[in-house]
């Protein structure tokens, strides 16, 4: 198989600095202002996107990017700190979900503008006018290709 061209090279290169280094970013953002990890706030969000503000556990870890062990470990300690619940799920009952509790609410809520203005400053302000665009464009192909494996 041959090697990748010096240019596609420096595009995965410059894609996997990019995000990595925004994501690490963002994350001591959150951890430095609300003691919450990106992860945390990206559980919170999913909740809170919801009509009843819960998930099943399975649909969330899916939803957030993260495996089920991981998910649990950081549904744990949101549990913990009274930001999330554990529930039986009506529609299965071997199922589980979990809640966003109003603390739960309330720290995504205070949290909300950090990471809205960190993604603002970090990512989308840097680009050129027509760069939002182009972006959602140009990685949606590659969602899309990576969602089918």
């Amino acid at each position: 198989m041959p090697w990748l061209t010096d240019e596609e090279q420096l595009a995965w290169r410059l894609l996997l600095r990019v995000t990595l280094t925004l994501v690490d970013r963002l994350d001591a953002e959150l951890r430095t202002a609300h003691d919450l990890t990106l992860g945390d706030y990206e559980i919170l969000a999913h909740l809170s996107g919801q009509d009843d503000r819960r998930l099943r556990m399975r649909d969330l870890a899916d939803r957030a990017l993260v495996s089920k062990s991981r998910l649990t470990h950081t549904v744990d300690r949101l549990e913990r700190r009274g930001y999330v619940r554990r529930e039986r799920c009506e529609t299965d009952r071997r199922g589980i979900s979990a809640a966003l509790t109003d603390a739960g609410h309330a720290a995504l809520t205070a949290a909300a503008p950090t990471h809205v203005e960190g993604v603002r400053r970090l990512l989308l302000d840097p680009l050129p006018r027509t760069g939002v665009g182009s972006l959602r464009r140009s990685l949606g192909p590659v969602l899309e290709e990576l969602s089918r494996r």
